[in-house]
């Protein structure tokens, strides 16, 4: 508890209470200024180590990954220059030494000397390169998937996004809309009053009669 008074309260700009029903955060939040410095340096990590770099022909490194990291660090400094308690996820994380028995992100973790790269239905065996699987064209784009070593090969990629099938559904859509449209007009005999199918149309034209329309006065 001492800790708790000494330590926590103690956020850069103030701090607005927050309780945590289990006890799990210290319950001091940060005010709305400083808490924007944290949701901003969030998007920039996950922005630098999105799946863009790859779209942009561009290799994510370790060293890219511990930047990230390290700012992430130091946003929590400037808000939290006292530190969080020991028992808070975040400063768990910072340490880490968080502990994740018991929970779902426990099954996400995989230690190196665990873990497997699958390609294709096939486990790539460390002692041998890239190119022993899918040959010398550098331009081959693969995506690899990681999984614990001794398990099955890992589900195949989808061969479509979400975005990409609702624009096909879209597309489908439309295109029968537009054959119900062409059905319908095939059924009637409508075309017969159309000016193209009127054989003695160029007659008409040539006489000048080919505005004269027949109704009742």
């Amino acid at each position: 508890k001492q800790w708790y008074q000494r330590r926590v309260a103690i956020t850069a700009g103030g701090s607005v209470e927050c309780e945590d029903p289990i006890g799990r955060r210290s319950g001091k939040a940060p005010n709305e200024s400083m808490a924007e410095v944290i949701m901003k340096t969030i998007t920039d990590a996950k922005e630098g180590v999105s799946n863009k770099i790859a779209a942009a022909n561009k290799s994510l490194t370790v060293k890219d990954v511990e930047d990230c990291l390290d700012k992430l660090k130091g946003a929590i400094m400037i808000v939290y220059p006292m530190k969080l308690p020991p028992y808070d996820p975040v400063q768990a994380e910072i340490d880490n030494c968080e502990d994740l028995s018991g929970t779902q992100a426990s099954l996400e973790v995989i230690e190196k000397e665990h873990g497997s790269l699958w390609w294709a239905g096939k486990e790539l065996m460390p002692e041998k390169t890239l190119e022993d699987y899918i040959g010398k064209n550098e331009k081959t784009k693969i995506i690899v998937k990681l999984a614990k070593k001794g398990s099955s090969a890992p589900g195949r990629e989808q061969q479509m996004t979400e975005e990409q099938k609702k624009q096909m559904m879209a597309w489908q859509y439309k295109k029968q809309e537009e054959m119900k449209k062409l059905h319908t007009a095939d059924d009637g005999d409508d075309y017969y009053n159309s000016k193209w199918a009127n054989s003695g149309a160029l007659k008409n034209q040539f006489q000048g009669i080919g505005n004269i329309k027949w109704g009742p006065s």
